[in-house]
């Protein structure tokens, strides 16, 4: 018979996925910058996700694709001959709703040549790529992608950590984000509300209508590059 006192016992993948699920919040908890939670995401997916030596994020908008807070030089590289082929893991998971590992490019028959020019130059064999959801905006789609080379690097751990880890991250950037367009807003009506006063002496001093009033602050500004 079972032990019943075994059987309550936490499963011990479950206490690691918890202590990492309090450690992403407390770091990213407190950024308010998308920057740098792009960059703390991947230096967290390298040093917490099993079998990464490298990490990076692919984001693209309008079949455009970029490569955002690469923790090596390497990843860029990668990702690179992925977007020059519009094919890879890290492409996949962005635009196909999934996740993507691949244990040896070298004889992964889904991407061959982007397989064989990887490995050709940068020795990466394994990756390990999921999408990163925003739903506040439908025309972005995001994949945070982890680079080993090594074969069969990542494991069932690290299948664990990483959908955390893109979980967590894109609410994370998420609210960044709408912290950063609420201060882009507030200078705004800033920036709105004191020409608007500059306007106001200018028409009153000067008794000129308010579109001369502007074209001198247009000019102003651009002599003086303001």
């Amino acid at each position: 018979n079972a032990n019943p006192a075994a059987m309550n016992e936490p499963d011990e993948r479950v206490i690691e996925l918890a202590g990492l699920f309090g450690r992403l919040g407390r770091r990213l908890s407190a950024m308010r910058e998308t920057d740098k939670v792009y960059h703390a995401l991947t230096s967290i997916a390298v040093t917490e996700v099993p079998g990464a030596e490298f990490a990076g994020i692919t984001q693209g908008r309008k079949g455009v694709f970029r490569t955002i807070a690469p923790s090596d030089e390497l990843v860029g590289k990668v990702d690179q001959i992925q977007y020059e082929l519009r094919s890879g893991p890290c492409v996949d998971a962005a635009l196909d709703d999934s996740v993507y590992e691949t244990p040896d490019l070298r004889a992964d028959g889904r991407w061959p040549e982007f397989g064989r020019r990887a490995f050709e130059s940068t020795g990466v064999i394994s990756m390990l790529s999921f999408r990163m959801f925003f739903e506040d905006d439908a025309d972005l789609v995001a994949a945070i992608n982890m680079y080993s080379t090594k074969r069969a690097a990542f494991e069932d751990a690290s299948r664990s950590a990483g959908l955390l880890l893109s979980t967590h991250g894109a609410l994370a950037l998420a609210a960044a984000e709408a912290h950063d367009k609420a201060e882009n807003l507030l200078q705004a009506l800033s920036t709105s509300r004191e020409i608007g006063i500059a306007m106001g002496v200018l028409m009153a001093r000067h008794k000129i209508t308010r579109d001369q009033a502007f074209d001198l602050l247009r000019i102003a500004s651009q002599h003086t590059h303001r």
